[in-house]
């Protein structure tokens, strides 16, 4: 009887009440409270009510913004509210995102002027698919994704990282025909193991990186390296329309409540505003804006010029980079730049896969309560945005505050970078995150792609996360489980 009336099936709780009036009349006393307590046990039970997704949270763009579509391009699909003259533009800028660049002088006049040193021949070398890059596997293995930001200790004259000398600020390590190429990113892994709770074992891979082959004499003593990996530039655009208070809301710089939170804003130099703004994108919220963004990755990663970086990207001592030709002044121009910049703003967010699942819906519960919450914000409403009426008045599911955490030593490049200290990261956006796999065929994460799954990246949470970490390594098997299920239906 008991076995019967624990079913999910609510229609049972009747019958448990006629039993147990006809155990009062016919039974004992002690069997009487055994009938009991099982028929107040399965009505209990039964009666807990599913968990629910929030409303409208598979939307994780927005209603003119989000996607339904789980292909290898589910992260390069236009916003479907953006108009149709803008689409247009859109679909240029889509091909100057893909298409390599080539070396000047060519009849190729919109797409010359490579290099002469750079990380890449175009955008989609680096977000293959409008995705995520992963870290090289051997020495001399061409990267797919991943560069190294470089300085010494001081200051540009507008409070950014100090470029190295002979080197600038970012490992070059291609070149034009008659260029020499700046080095080579070598990786060596050191293996960490630790134990969950319950006695399982993991691993992680430790990163060190060096320079190889230095083509212009050795890197000075102190000098700083941190190793970028692209990520998917879904929803940009939507992050650009955030308004400024929402982000500076979640701001806790002296962690006055006491959570252990301190998320603090970069402030950097926005060179077409000529003045110091909220930093919003890149790995340490080092950029103000897309157009800084795009204009800044044009010259570090692939050598082209624009009206904001005009000046090749050569050093002194690199006479082959000064003497090579160029694609014009600037290499591209503003027209195609804006282009550019409506297209990386567009990029439409994937869904949420199975909102409903109640595997993922307690999973999202573990993510609230064991803190991951706290930086990792849900929602936001955006703002009015300038250009495009469709990233306007959103309620998007991004999962970042785009502020600064400080992650700990072991994640530490010990590189500052304008008000970020050489510990901190922002707090990269999740949406996207479970199809990485499907759109560039693996899971690497964290800005070095040291991380090989979601589980590893929250192994490595330390500083600010570290509370977090230690929650979900006392989680058991099961618990884990529907929490990594919930992150990677975003």
């Amino acid at each position: 009887m008991v076995t019967y009336l624990s079913g999910s099936n609510q229609r049972f709780c009747p019958l448990v009440a006629f039993f147990v009036k006809v155990l009062l009349l016919k039974m004992k006393k002690v069997i009487v409270a055994i009938g009991v307590f099982a028929g107040f046990y399965a009505c209990r039970k039964d009666t807990v009510p599913p968990l629910r997704p929030d409303v409208g949270e598979e939307y994780s763009g927005g209603a003119q913004n989000t996607v339904f579509d789980v292909s290898t391009n589910a992260f390069s699909m236009v916003s479907p509210g953006l108009n149709s003259a803008d689409q247009l533009l859109f679909f240029v800028g889509n091909s100057f995102f893909k298409q390599n660049w080539v070396t000047a002088p060519s009849s190729t006049l919109a797409r010359d002027g490579l290099g002469p040193t750079l990380n890449a021949r175009s955008c989609a070398a680096c977000h293959l698919k409008d995705g995520r890059g992963a870290p090289p596997a051997t020495l001399g293995e061409v990267s797919t994704g991943l560069l190294i930001r470089l300085s010494i200790p001081g200051t540009d004259p507008h409070g950014g990282p100090n470029p190295v000398p002979n080197y600038g600020d970012q490992l070059n390590d291609q070149a034009i025909p008659n260029v020499t190429p700046e080095g080579q990113i070598a990786i060596a892994y050191t293996t960490l193991f630790g134990q969950f709770d319950n006695g399982d074992e993991y691993s992680l891979q430790s990163p060190a990186y060096s320079v190889a082959n230095p083509g212009y004499g050795a890197l000075p003593a102190g000098t700083m390296m941190s190793p970028r990996v692209g990520q998917q530039v879904i929803g940009l655009g939507l992050l650009e329309a955030i308004d400024e208070y929402q982000i500076l809301a979640h701001a806790d710089e002296t962690d006055a409540n006491n959570d252990g939170i301190s998320g603090r804003p970069n402030y950097v130099w926005d060179i077409a505003a000529g003045r110091t703004r909220l930093g919003r994108f890149g790995w340490k919220a080092n950029q103000p804006s897309l157009l800084q963004q795009s204009a800044g990755a044009f010259l570090g990663d692939i050598g082209i010029t624009s009206y904001l970086f005009p000046a090749q990207n050569c050093t002194g001592i690199q006479t082959g980079c000064q003497n090579a030709p160029d694609g014009g002044s600037p290499e591209i121009s503003d027209e195609d730049l804006h282009k550019m910049v409506v297209y990386i703003s567009n990029l439409a967010v994937p869904a949420r896969r199975d909102v409903s699942s109640q595997t993922v819906l307690q999973g999202k519960a573990l993510f609230t309560r064991i803190g991951c919450a706290a930086c990792h914000i849900p929602s936001y409403i955006t703002g009015r945005h300038a250009a495009f009426s469709n990233l306007s008045g959103q309620t998007i599911w991004p999962y970042t505050d785009m502020l600064l955490h400080d992650m700990g030593e072991a994640l530490a490049d010990n590189r500052p970078d304008f008000l970020a200290s050489g510990t901190e990261w922002r707090t990269p956006p999740l949406w996207g995150i479970g199809l990485i796999h499907t759109v560039n065929g693996h899971t690497r994460l964290l800005h070095d792609g040291r991380a090989r799954n979601v589980e590893e990246a929250i192994l490595w949470h330390g500083g600010e996360g570290q509370a977090a970490m230690l929650e979900y390594k006392r989680l058991s098997v099961t618990e884990r489980n529907q929490l990594i299920s919930f992150i990677n239906s975003l």
